[in-house]
């Protein structure tokens, strides 16, 4: 087990992660959706080739683990003949954007998803976690996931490009919408905002930085709507999965019922179009299960760089976890399952586990050297104060 060393990457298709029981494989599906046929694909290669399970990210991407090393080639070929595979490493990489799962059919959200990503095909230069949101459903709904660039909507529809980190967005048409995104990124790059080859655009607009004017915030948004829950919505239906993670037999099922399958930033996947969905084995429709509210990563020992167990004590907490509260016990420093704030937030040391209250976890930690089985006899003692 590491003893602290952080080592790793946010893995891809082309460049996997390597972890203790085999290759970490990230698929980021074009659009956020999945046809029919692409997951019972996805469901056949993840029992072939992985473990037969399935992990929906917060960036709504799908990640397949256990994978040997032997097997990499001929498992990107098989992404390939599914169209879930881009050209190559690069192209890959640079096409970092979240897109509504609520879209519309006409509302423009899938063109410009896909225009956006051939664009940045092209632009180099961008940090590896630079990331774009298509937030053009009815409402914005995607503030709470990272993104660096956004489009969003005015209250009268009008398409706006916005920084993140600024209370206003640019109106733009949708001719010139991918043009004045990649010269927002632009911008970006050539006032200084990559370094080390890191940066984010909250930061470097906190640290004084301005657009200039023609990309420039003006307009605001439309007000966000709150983070959608588990269960039917206006447009279907939306599952989640403990951990975010689903069996191969459960994606087929849903495949079965709807012919495409969204996915979204929540660990949870939008089945458009139905009303209700039959009982599947790991599936949380219940709006009040606070499973979804509880991030944990792998843990030891199937990843190399965590310091202890994480599943057992995050399921043993989450019964006591407060409504509308968020848990996060993370394996190691890095804060893989959860890179945002949290309520409450565990992270394992090599003397036991450090509590933090509203941060991630790199914040200030309350107390140190907390035990997991006197956590799970004595929630109180992290949940008493929230």
């Amino acid at each position: 087990m590491n003893g602290g060393l952080i080592k790793g990457w946010c893995p891809g298709a082309h460049r996997p992660m390597a972890a203790e029981d085999g290759l970490i494989l990230r698929i980021r599906p074009p659009g956020g959706r999945l046809s029919s046929a692409q997951a019972l694909g996805l469901a056949d290669l993840a029992r072939a080739h992985g473990q037969g399970v399935l992990a929906l990210t917060t960036r709504a991407n799908v990640q397949m683990r256990g994978i040997a090393p032997a097997e990499h080639a001929e498992l990107l070929k098989e992404l390939a003949a599914l169209n879930l595979l881009d050209a190559d490493e690069t192209t890959e990489r640079s096409r970092n954007i979240a897109v509504t799962p609520f879209w519309r059919t006409g509302d423009g959200t899938l063109e410009l998803a896909a225009a956006l990503a051939d664009g940045l095909a092209n632009l180099r230069g961008l940090p590896a976690k630079f990331g774009f949101a298509v937030d053009t459903g009815p409402a914005p709904v995607l503030g709470g996931t990272s993104a660096d660039i956004r489009f969003e909507r005015a209250t009268d529809g009008t398409l706006l490009l916005r920084s993140d980190g600024a209370p206003q967005g640019q109106p733009v048409q949708t001719a010139e919408a991918v043009a004045r995104a990649l010269a927002l990124a632009d911008w970006f790059i050539a006032s200084g905002g990559v370094k080390d080859g890191r940066g984010r655009m909250r930061t470097h607009l906190a640290t004084g930085h301005t657009p200039p004017p023609g990309l420039a915030g003006t307009t605001p948004s439309a007000a966000a709507l709150p983070e959608p829950l588990p269960g039917p919505c206006a447009t279907g239906v939306l599952a989640a999965f403990a951990f975010g993670e689903l069996q191969a037999e459960t994606l087929d099922a849903l495949a079965g019922l709807s012919g495409e399958i969204r996915l979204t930033p929540w660990r949870m996947l939008l089945l458009p179009g139905l009303a209700t969905l039959p009982p599947l084995p790991g599936m949380i429709l219940d709006p009040a299960s606070p499973l979804p509210r509880v991030y944990a990563c792998t843990g030891a020992p199937g990843c190399g760089q965590a310091l202890s167990e994480t599943r057992a004590l995050a399921a043993g907490l989450a019964s006591h976890l407060p409504p509308g509260m968020r848990l996060h016990v993370s394996g190691c420093a890095k804060g893989c399952a959860h890179p945002a704030a949290a309520d409450v937030t565990l992270t394992a040391t090599t003397a036991g586990f450090s509590l933090i209250r509203n941060g991630a976890v790199s914040a200030a930690q309350e107390r140190t050297g907390l035990d997991p089985e006197s956590l799970l006899r004595h929630p109180g003692q992290i949940f008493g104060a929230c």
